[in-house]
Formats: C-alpha cells, sequence, structure tokens
C-alpha cells in the first residue's frame, strides 16, 4: 500500500515507518548531495592548479 491509494488510513504504526523511511532518504540524499558538491569543486580546483592537486 502507498499513501496516493484510496485504502490508505494513516495510523500511528504507518506514521512511523513513513517518517524514518523519510529521515533514511533525506540523510542518504545529503550524503550523496555532499560527496557530488565536493567533486565539483575538487574537480575545478584541480582545473586551476594545472592539473596537479593536492594528491
Amino acid at each position: 500500500m502507498f499513501p496516493f491509494v484510496f485504502e490508505w488510513t494513516w495510523t500511528i504504526d504507518r506514521l512511523i515507518f513513513m517518517g524514518g523511511l523519510w529521515y533514511a532518504l533525506s540523510i542518504i540524499g545529503m550524503g550523496v548531495g555532499f560527496c557530488v558538491v565536493k567533486t565539483v569543486i575538487d574537480t575545478m580546483k584541480e582545473k586551476e592548479n594545472g592539473g596537479h592537486g593536492d594528491h
């Protein structure tokens, strides 16, 4: 059952489950977003240094 299905009823166990699901997905999404932004920033720094980074 999904929330957009007509038969869905909001009970406390489903509220807790959906809250935990969206909490976990948001943490994972923020982590992936951070990695993507950091990768772009590091790539731009390497281009500015002529390809000679700190590695």
